[in-house]
């Protein structure tokens, strides 16, 4: 049984240019794992502790030469001689060593980093593909891709409260069809903001960002890229938002003008928030609705979840942080019906499994994701296909960050070969 030989991390860019942490794993066999961690611009309050150095003068405080210290310091001589195989062990005993409830003593990026690698060095140790490795050999099944196209609030200067508007290919036949439906619909919208003079420069996932005139204007140039692509909405491409409530969300209101300077009536009760998403999925194609209220409004998400739960997909994101007791609060409460999963929000790969399992068993649907500010990591590709996950969250389908991922996607799909499935919308 091979065992862990060499755990080196080292601090790199990320895909906004700011520094994030990599991990080298390596075997007594000299093979190696390597993970790179990811960091969101719109963060839950109760995602796992990202430890910054906060040195003003270095990269603005975004060094993390701290957590790499903790890694090569700390963490590593206590894992040196650990079976590669162990992940649940390996990642308990990391837990043990940081010993907070938000792994704020090493920071969960030094600890995620170390998690990851070490899955991915197994893998390459027993030379099977990671998905299979974490999955086992009941894993088939291609998710359906939420493509960005339009990015918004903090991923974006374009003045649009909503971050994000996605398209949702739902007649695809495979993952591949998927890409080149979104692909498409991505340079159709293009084409159409060239035409009116509009800027086609991208955000941090790759959306376009232009200045449009609020939500509706966004939702209207959408189905007029779906319509020029030839492809019927609803039918064909449904379209997603990430409402991100938690950026604009104040004294008990909802106020859209935190992004959207010109809205009237810019501060409205949950009641009208409410009654907008509302109004916004009767006139509009969507058919999915991430963070529509904010991570600590309660109450508001069991009065969307009762108002429109039975009609659209409704996903918590920085409402249940990839974490258990999270999850179970709104299972208990019956509010949303799905959950975002990004790894570095709790912290180990033994963990996000566990809220996996949690959500198929209380039939939620997840949805893995990334975050804004990414790596040329594939590891969530491997570990949606690892579950048979329904979903994937990469971003646009460009800048080399998202078409990683694609990439990685693509290439499962052709080795499964006719194995293969693709999850389509149900």
């Amino acid at each position: 049984m091979s065992k862990i030989k060499k755990i080196q991390a080292r601090q790199i860019l990320d895909s906004r240019g700011n520094p994030t942490i990599e991990v080298d794993v390596i075997t007594d066999k000299n093979i190696l794992g390597r993970a790179s961690i990811p960091s969101g611009a719109s963060k839950g309050k109760n995602e796992a502790f990202e430890l910054r150095d906060n040195k003003e003068n270095i990269f603005f405080g975004k060094g993390v030469l701290k957590a790499v210290q903790n890694v090569n310091k700390i963490i590593a001589p206590e894992l040196i001689g650990k079976s590669i195989l162990d992940q649940v062990r390996i990642d308990k005993l990391m837990l043990e060593l940081d010993g907070t409830i938000n792994k704020k003593r090493l920071g969960s990026n030094a600890i995620l980093g170390i998690s990851l690698a070490t899955a991915k060095a197994a893998s390459n140790e027993l030379k099977i593909p990671l998905y299979k490795y974490i999955g086992g050999v009941y894993t088939y099944k291609l998710p359906t891709p939420l493509i960005n196209i339009v990015n918004g609030g903090k991923h974006s200067n374009a003045p649009i409260i909503f971050q994000e508007f996605m398209i949702v290919p739902i007649k695809a036949n495979s993952f591949l069809e998927a890409i080149q439906m979104g692909h498409k619909v991505f340079y159709q919208l293009k084409n159409l903001l060239q035409k009116k003079g509009l800027s086609t420069s991208v955000g941090d996932e790759g959306g376009f960002s232009p200045n449009f005139n609020g939500i509706e204007d966004v939702l209207d140039h959408i189905l007029e890229a779906i319509h020029m692509s030839n492809y019927e909405p609803y039918d064909e491409i449904g379209i997603a938002i990430d409402c991100a409530a938690s950026e604009f969300y104040s004294n008990n209101k909802y106020d859209y003008s935190k992004f959207e300077k010109k809205i009237k009536n810019s501060k409205k009760t949950r009641e009208e928030h409410i009654h907008y998403l509302s109004y916004l999925i009767k006139r509009y194609p969507i058919i999915s609705i991430e963070d529509a209220m904010d991570q600590n409004d309660w109450d508001g998400w069991k009065l969307l979840t009762d108002e429109i739960g039975d009609q659209i997909q409704l996903v918590g994101d920085d409402l249940f942080v990839t974490q258990v007791n999270k999850l179970n609060k709104g299972i208990e409460k019956k509010i949303a019906n799905s959950i975002l999963i990004k790894v570095n929000q709790v912290g180990t790969l033994t963990e996000t499994i566990e809220t996996i399992h949690l959500a198929k068993k209380n039939k939620y649907k997840n949805i893995i994701s990334h975050r804004s500010g990414d790596t040329e990591d594939t590891f969530i590709a491997d570990l949606a296909v690892a579950f048979n996950i329904e979903q994937i969250k990469i971003g646009s389908i460009c800048r080399s960050e998202r078409t990683s991922k694609y990439n990685q996607l693509l290439r499962i799909e052709n080795i499964l070969g006719k194995y293969s499935s693709y999850s389509g919308w149900n």
